[in-house]
This record gives structure tokens, C-alpha cells and sequence, in this order.
């Protein structure tokens, strides 16, 4: 019995084996089963994503790098080239001498009206009391003046009846004998620029906006630098907004420097501080534009007789030229009084004479401010302001 029991559980004992070893076979199995199964596909890979590529200029440099084996920095982007300012090229002007007669034939085409008919009228058999008359009249129109133009006709009258009958050459040596006595040769027409050893010279530009000042300022800076003068230009004109622009200009063509101050601000100091310049860089002359225009008159007259004060701190003002346009006719002369009974004109810069048959105011502005005529301009050309000479003018008012 005792052996029979026994081998019941070695029995037991080889059943519980093969039990454990057939699970553990249909485990494996149906793993297999499952891994190898057929219609099941493994999922494919994922790709990363692809870089943009890169544009030609950088991928070029990369190339290179791995070429040499090297690793470099790229350098910084260039800035553009700023365009050079180019400064306007500096020109010569011609001297002072001689212009007036170079300048002639203008003159003379639009002043040669006057003197035509004046020698027909002259050169009449009779002169009756109508034909001076008629000459009186032409003398007038010309702006001659009043006064004048009646000393011309009684100088005239009188030495007609001498001579008894004329000549053309005769009545033309008449009439050229009495305008030069009314426009007066004798007077000093001598610019005064000249230094006072260290110190410049200081010549005042005057007279209202619409005149020619500003473009008067330029071309005498051109006159005395054509005469081997250093110059230096005061803006002192602020309250004209393109005033300050246009004299630096006239001043950058021909080499000379120009002091300006902010829009609207004090005319005085401008003044004052182109003087300072002028003695810094020991200049010749100093020429200070002024305003030609304020809210008033007072105001205006007030400031041009502060201007010339501040710059007699520091300098002596030399030339006050009070600028007039010729085609004003007596309203010119108003306004030469005016400008007179505040600051001592010294000469005055007749402009726009060459497009006028009014030549005469020559005569009567100097006659009624006592001082005379230095300077003419013939022409819109930069070198067409010239040294008043008496004689060629009256020359050119009568013709060849």
C-alpha cells in the first residue's frame, strides 16, 4: 500500500510538469502568432522635416567653409556710400574797371529813346515856345526832375539864341554839356572799402525788399573780389525767408564766407558777429544785407539805426548804400528820404537801369539827397553791376 501511494504522486508530480510546460508552449505560441500575423504591417518610419533651403549667397560661403576645413564669420553688411557733397566750383570775377563801358550798349538801347528825341527836337530850324515845351515834357517823363529839367531848358534856350543856327554835332555838344553838369562829375563816387590796418571795412546795404539789396549785396561782393578784395557777407536780413539762402549762395561762388543767424532772430547780432568774422579772418571788406521790410515803417528805421550802432562797437561803417530800383521812379525818391533821415547814405546803387527809359533819376535822387550815385546795374548776368562813370552815361543816352 505504502508503494502504491507513492507512485500516485511521482504520477501527480509529471502531470503538473506537462501542465505547466503545455501553458507556457501555448503562450509562446500565440505570441508568435500575434507578432507574425498576416495583413499587419509595421508603421514606417517618420521622416524629420526637411530644413528650407538656403538662399545662394549663404549657401556659397557654407560650401566654401567646408572646403577649407575652416570655420569663419561672416562680415557684417556694408553700409552705402553717402553721396559727397559737391561744392559749387569757385569763379573769378572780372575787376571793376571798365565795366561800365563794356556794359554801354545796354545802357544805350534802352536810354537812347531819350536822347534821339531830345537832338530832333533841338535840331529844328525853329524853336518856337512849343518845341521847348515839348522838351521840358521828355525831360520829365525821363525823371529828371522838376528842378532840373528847367535849368537844362533855360541853359539851353539861352545858348541856342548865341549860336544862332546848329549844327548836329553843335546841339549835341549842347545837350551833353548840360546833363553832365546836372548829374555832376565832380562828385566823389570813390567806393570806400578800404581796411583800417587789423579792422575791415564795413559797407551797409538799405533799402525795402523788391529793390535788388540782396542781389546788389552779391554782385558787389563779386565787384570787389574781381578787384583782389576778401570779403565776408552779413545775412542781417532775417525776416525775408530765402534772403539768408540767396546771399550764401552769391557768396559760395565766389569763395566768400556768410554769416547768417535763425530765421526771424536779431539783425543786429548777425551784423555784429559778421563783423567779429571779418576781423578774425582779417578780410577786407564786410557787406551786411539788412531787412527791407518790417511790420512798420517805425519798426524798420528803428532797427536799421540799431544795426548800424551794434556794428560801430566793433568797426567803423565805411559805406551806407541805399539800393533803388530805376523803374520806381519818384516813389524811389520817397523812399530815399526816408531811408536818409535815419542812416548817412553815403551812395546809392541804382538798379534795373537797364530796362528803363527813366534814366533821369540819376539826376534828381542825387540832386534831392546830396550824395551820389556809385553804382549802376545793367543787366540780370552776375558781373552787370559796374562803377557809375557820368560821362559814359550821358554818352550812351545820346548815342554814337
Amino acid at each position: 500500500m505504502p508503494d502504491d501511494l507513492e507512485n500516485w504522486h511521482l504520477v501527480e508530480g509529471y502531470l503538473a510538469v506537462i501542465v505547466i510546460v503545455a501553458v507556457v508552449a501555448l503562450l509562446a505560441a500565440g505570441g508568435l502568432f500575434l507578432l507574425f500575423r498576416p495583413g499587419r504591417k509595421a508603421p514606417p518610419p517618420v521622416k524629420p522635416p526637411e530644413a528650407p533651403p538656403l538662399p545662394e549667397e549663404e549657401r556659397r560661403p557654407a560650401a566654401a567653409e567646408e572646403a577649407e576645413g575652416a570655420t569663419t564669420t561672416l562680415p557684417p553688411p556694408t553700409k552705402p556710400a553717402e553721396p559727397a557733397v559737391v561744392k559749387p566750383e569757385i569763379e573769378v570775377p572780372p575787376p571793376s574797371a571798365g565795366r561800365m563801358v563794356r556794359l554801354r550798349s545796354r545802357l544805350a538801347r534802352s536810354q537812347s529813346t531819350l536822347g534821339r528825341g531830345l537832338l530832333e527836337l533841338l535840331s529844328r530850324d525853329r524853336l518856337d515856345d512849343e518845341v521847348w515845351d515839348e522838351i521840358e515834357e521828355r525831360l520829365i517823363t525821363a525823371d529828371v526832375g522838376v528842378a532840373p529839367t528847367r535849368a537844362i531848358v533855360e541853359e539851353l534856350r539861352t545858348k541856342v539864341k548865341v549860336l544862332g543856327s546848329r549844327t548836329p554835332e553843335e546841339v549835341r555838344g549842347l545837350l551833353r554839356e548840360q546833363l553832365l553838369i546836372q548829374i555832376n562829375p565832380d562828385l566823389d563816387r570813390t567806393l570806400h572799402v578800404q581796411k583800417h590796418g587789423e579792422r575791415p571795412a564795413v559797407a551797409l546795404i538799405v533799402g525795402v525788399n523788391g529793390t535788388g539789396k540782396t542781389t546788389t549785396t552779391g554782385k558787389l561782393a563779386r565787384v570787389l573780389i574781381g578787384d583782389g578784395k576778401k570779403v565776408v557777407l552779413g545775412a542781417a536780413d532775417t525776416f525775408r525767408a530765402a534772403a539768408a539762402d540767396q546771399l550764401q549762395t552769391w557768396g559760395e561762388r565766389v569763395g566768400a564766407d556768410t554769416v547768417r543767424g535763425p530765421e526771424g532772430g536779431d539783425p543786429a547780432s548777425v551784423a555784429f558777429d559778421a563783423v567779429a568774422r571779418g576781423m578774425e579772418e582779417k578780410v577786407d571788406v564786410v557787406i551786411v544785407d539788412t531787412a527791407g521790410r518790417l511790420h512798420t515803417k517805425t519798426g524798420l528805421m528803428d532797427e536799421l539805426g540799431k544795426v548800424k550802432r551794434v556794428i560801430e562797437k566793433k568797426a567803423t561803417v565805411d559805406e551806407v548804400l541805399l539800393v533803388l530800383d530805376a523803374t520806381t521812379g519818384q516813389n524811389g525818391m520817397r523812399q530815399a528820404q526816408v531811408f536818409a533821415e535815419v542812416v548817412n547814405i553815403t551812395g546809392i546803387a541804382l538798379t534795373k537801369l537797364d530796362g528803363t527809359a527813366k534814366g533821369g533819376i540819376v539826376i534828381s535822387v542825387q540832386r534831392e539827397l546830396g550824395v551820389p550815385v556809385k553804382l549802376v546795374g545793367l543787366g540780370e548776368g552776375p558781373d552787370d553791376l559796374a562803377p557809375f562813370d557820368p560821362e559814359v552815361f550821358v554818352d550812351a543816352i545820346l548815342g554814337e
